[in-house]
């Protein structure tokens, strides 16, 4: 299968980042110089996703209109000669089709997934998170690309999981697997924030999905559960039954931009990676931290 289409669901309300998400979503924080959302489109569009489909809420229009084409500015930009700052943005909106869909309640993410049916159809499908980032080293497939490489390969859905301490395992869906071979694994069952000790494994997963249409059927099926939410992870069990899945590592640093220590985590280690700001920033550090203030 070829996978041509992803999912971005960016309807949430941001409520960790308030008052700053207020009247910016979150998911146009800067991590830098570029929006968190840039650093996802960048990366689904260089595994070869050409259809982008935007699950939206009310309030998340700055979204859609990032996308736009904004004359003014743009004008602006090219008249003070620094046309350069436009130019990924205008190199993503050339490859990628962006449509925009409104969640008009906010009933979990597998009802986020379940909205983008319209567009997404009978073709299989990608899923990254929005305040997910992840970085793969120059050179190497993005994370979408990995997963796609061995979707397509094996014609089954695959997903992204991490290593988490056992501490940690109640704040992840967790995954039931069978080993296959180095780096890849049959999943059995998901399970949603488990305790420590009904957690099938310390495999989390991370917010990088490749899905075949048939999860849309199954989400359909899928009643709500806590707090009247319909469970991705539920119909990921049920998937793995009826289809099979796997679950890979994906080669990638990865920061979540959703939490306050993430956030700032993907400055920083992202701004030392800055073609221009890495060197000042670097000295910049050192110097704080060798004089302990």
């Amino acid at each position: 299968m070829k996978i041509r289409k992803a999912v971005i669901p960016a309807a949430g309300l941001g409520t960790r980042f308030l008052p700053a998400t207020k009247t910016v979503p979150k998911e146009l924080l800067p991590i830098v110089d570029k929006p968190t959302l840039l650093y996802n489109v960048e990366e689904l569009v260089s595994a070869g996703i050409e259809e982008l489909i935007l699950i939206a809420g009310r309030g998340k229009t700055a979204i859609e209109d990032f996308f736009d084409v904004s004359y003014e500015v743009e004008e602006l930009i090219e008249k003070t000669g620094k046309a350069d700052l436009l130019k990924q943005v205008r190199e993503l909106r050339k490859g990628l089709t962006v449509i925009s869909i409104r969640q008009q309640q906010a009933l979990g993410l597998g009802h986020a997934v379940m909205c983008a049916m319209p567009v997404a159809g009978s073709e299989p499908f990608a899923v990254l998170l929005g305040d997910e980032i992840m970085i793969t080293p120059k050179g190497k497939p993005s994370g979408i690309a990995q997963l796609n490489k061995i979707a397509e390969s094996t014609d089954l859905s695959t997903v992204a999981v991490i290593e988490v301490a056992k501490s940690e395992v109640s704040k992840y869906g967790i995954v039931d697997v069978e080993a296959v071979k180095k780096n890849l694994w049959k999943v059995k069952a998901v399970v949603e924030k488990p305790s420590v000790k009904s957690a099938p494994s310390t495999l989390a997963l991370p917010g990088r999905y490749v899905f075949t249409p048939a999860i849309f059927k199954i989400l359909q099926k899928t009643k709500p559960g806590k707090n009247g939410e319909i469970q991705l992870t539920d119909a990921m069990t049920a998937l793995a039954k009826q289809e099979g899945m796997m679950a890979t590592v994906i080669d990638a640093q990865r920061f979540d931009a959703g939490d306050k220590l993430g956030f700032l985590k993907a400055n920083v280690e992202l701004a030392l990676q800055h073609p221009e700001l890495s060197g000042p920033f670097r000295a910049y550090l050192e110097d704080k931290f060798s004089k302990g203030r």
